[in-house]
């Protein structure tokens, strides 16, 4: 039996919109497997990305918990959060995220340099030659297509065999095509490794490939599809 690697609980996040409070995220409670893939849709506002950033351990809740890997989030320092995100998890952003003036080779070490990997630099080139891009080591992202950029962002997401790998939108600035392509090297990669995969999307058929579906509508979840 799997054992629970991200457990949220009575989760809300409220801002203050002028004089009066506004509720972003309203008492949210659920738990993930370790080895599970959760898609997180909704409409747009509906608080998605905003859930995401507080699993990930960016911002914290108004009140409640997050416990990753049995340490509850929610009460470590800034800097603790970085520490704990640097050793166990990988993003992948819609936009990329890469350094311009970065080849993809440094671009997926620079994900490393915090870690305590053996031989990062030959662990950096296997990563970019398993996601097909053996040939484009050197290459800076403006000479790459979308495509190859997003490639290069699981890589740099992979490669430190993270115990969970966040996406938000990862398909968002892609063709069809090639937007079916990432999602089948993503989900490859997820099964190779088994890593967690929490995603948010609006993408119907991304979200089916996984194995839960958590609806979020005004900032509450609102359905559980499995």
């Amino acid at each position: 039996m799997s054992r629970t690697i991200l457990e949220v609980k009575n989760l809300n996040q409220v801002v203050q919109d002028g004089a009066s409070p506004l509720s972003i995220l309203d008492n949210i409670s659920f738990s993930v497997s370790e080895g599970e893939a959760v898609a997180i849709v909704g409409a747009s506002g509906s608080g998605k990305s905003t859930l995401l950033g507080m699993l990930a351990g960016l911002d914290v809740p108004s009140s409640g918990e997050i416990q990753f890997l049995g340490r509850s989030i929610t009460t470590l320092s800034e800097d603790d959060r970085a520490a704990l995100r640097a050793a166990h998890v990988g993003f992948v952003f819609q936009s990329f995220q890469l350094l311009d003036h970065l080849t993809a080779l440094e671009n997926v070490m620079l994900a490393t340099e915090l870690t305590h990997m053996d031989n990062r630099h030959q662990a950096c080139v296997d990563m970019l030659t398993r996601v097909g891009l053996g040939d484009r080591l050197k290459h800076t992202p403006k000479t790459l297509s979308g495509g190859e950029q997003q490639r290069v962002a699981l890589a740099r997401a992979f490669v430190r065999k993270p115990s969970i790998v966040f996406a938000d939108e990862p398909t968002g600035s892609l063709d069809f095509a090639t937007g079916q392509r990432i999602i089948d090297l993503m989900f490859e990669l997820q099964r190779e490794h088994g890593t967690t995969l929490i995603l948010v999307t609006h993408d119907e058929k991304l979200a089916a490939r996984c194995s839960r579906q958590l609806m979020i509508s005004a900032g509450a979840l609102v359905q559980e599809t499995v």
